[in-house]
């Protein structure tokens, strides 16, 4: 063995051995490096970079060549070879080293040249393209269609997606890849929707709550005025998803929340109205008696004095009696014998005449009005003498017309008393009352007495 051949085997042997140390120092270095198969990360770089599987012992099995490709390497057979290989064109000079013995010339002189076989194969077919691509007829490389070939190893729950030189496995909208499965994504729990929201199998549904319209983005909802539609019989106000709807005064919302109906003020209390409340539509009104008017307040009677205003029945020998809710005609004043009259309203018996010696001295007619059921105690009537005599006193009593001991008299001083009313009277009702005043005088031996005809005219209202 010639020095240059050994030469070339050190230095082969060199080549080779700083490649496998270079190699297992890339492998090393991209130890938990996230690099696909086929790479290895390159610190120079700073990415990942192909791997030359054929420098690994015996990647192929038997005669195959291993020839790398892109992210992995291919085993061919030997027939895509021309061994061995003979170049066409100018011949590099052989080297020759002169003899020992020889003269030594100032001049080298080349050896002549002799052929070297390569040490790499030569592929004899043009079109040998890398993994992932396939050779035309035009000797270019086409792009193989893993996902189209059905030659992808995707998971039957993704979707495969051709790329150049090889495919991507990956989700479709609406799922994310969890443990090398497609999951489907829960949009609703990472608030997309305003209001609603329905997960379904790879999307998402929005809806809005009632009283609101989906907007055309079909998340967003915007508020629906219900009014325009006018769903209240009387007033409507809109609310942020909803409405509301009032009443006009006197009217109350029904229990559906869109009607009105009537509200009975007459049904809140007995006192609206002094005497009767009639209902009206969104209202109420007053009206009273016969013989009464609605006063100011709309509420309140008041009696009409048919004497003052002409409005009565009686002749010009009548006198007009007024009283509440009414009038009476009184004829005129008629004595019973052994009376005679004196005046308009009072009868007188003389002391001469001597059937009036058990009888009353004068009868003096009165006449008021009472209201029914008027609240008692109460000083209805005032009666005092006129005439007063040196050494007598007065008694006043009740002589007739109390039988059902709704009055009584009350003497407030020597010479005068009260008429009280002890019990509501209930009207219409007519009471007369015989009310005497007994005149005492010890001194002369004198006793008479004088009465006072009192009728009363009770009303048929407490007003």
């Amino acid at each position: 063995m010639t020095l240059e051949m050994r030469a070339l085997r050190f230095c082969s042997s060199v080549r080779m051995l700083a490649a496998l140390v270079f190699t297992l120092l890339c492998i090393q270095s991209a130890h938990g490096q996230p690099c696909p198969y086929g790479f290895e990360f390159n610190r120079s770089l700073g990415q990942c970079a192909d791997v030359n599987e054929c420098s690994w012992p015996q990647p192929c099995q038997g005669e195959m060549l291993c020839v790398n490709r892109i992210g992995g390497y291919q085993c061919l057979s030997s027939d895509y070879y021309d061994r061995p290989y003979r170049q066409v064109g100018p011949v590099q000079p052989e080297l020759r080293y002169p003899n020992p013995s020889d003269r030594v010339s100032d001049t080298f002189i080349p050896a002549p040249a002799r052929p070297v076989e390569p040490s790499y194969p030569i592929v004899r077919n043009r079109a040998l393209c890398t993994l992932g691509y396939a050779p035309a007829t035009d000797g270019t490389c086409n792009d193989i269609d893993e996902c189209e070939t059905n030659s992808h190893h995707c998971n039957p729950t993704q979707v495969c997606i051709n790329t150049a030189g090889g495919y991507t496995c990956s989700c479709t909208e609406g799922y994310w890849l969890i443990a090398g499965q497609c999951q489907d994504i829960d949009e609703c729990r990472y608030g997309y929707c305003q209001q609603l929201c329905a997960n379904v199998a790879g999307s998402y549904s929005c809806s809005c709550n009632p009283g609101f319209l989906l907007n055309p983005d079909g998340r967003t909802c915007q508020d629906v005025d219900e009014c325009e539609e006018e769903p209240c019989s009387h007033g409507c106000f809109n609310t942020y998803g909803s409405f509301m709807c009032n009443c006009d005064e006197g009217f109350e919302l029904a229990s559906d929340g869109t009607n009105c109906i009537d509200l009975d003020e007459c049904s809140f209390s007995e006192f609206l109205c002094q005497y009767r409340c009639v209902n009206t539509p969104g209202s109420f009104s007053c009206i009273c008696p016969p013989g009464y008017y609605l006063y100011e307040d709309s509420r309140s009677c008041e009696d009409i004095n048919e004497c003052d205003t002409g409005n009565n029945t009686c002749t010009t020998e009548q006198v007009c009696f007024n009283f509440q809710g009414g009038y009476t005609c009184l004829n005129p004043l008629q004595c019973q014998l052994p009376y005679t009259a004196v005046s308009d309203n009072q009868c007188m018996c003389s002391a001469e005449n001597p059937a009036c010696r058990d009888l009353a001295f004068t009868v003096l007619y009165r006449h008021m009005d009472l209201s029914s059921g008027r609240s008692v105690p109460a000083d209805i009537f005032q009666m005092q003498a006129t005439t007063r005599y040196p050494g007598a006193f007065y008694i006043f009593q009740i002589k007739s017309g109390n039988s059902g001991r709704e009055f009584y008299m009350r003497q407030t001083s020597n010479v005068s008393a009260t008429l009280v009313l002890t019990r509501p009277i209930k009207g219409p009702k007519e009471v007369v009352l015989d009310l005497e005043m007994v005149t005492v005088n010890n001194v002369i031996n004198f006793r008479g007495s004088s009465i006072i005809r009192l009728t009363i005219f009770v009303s048929e209202h407490p007003f």
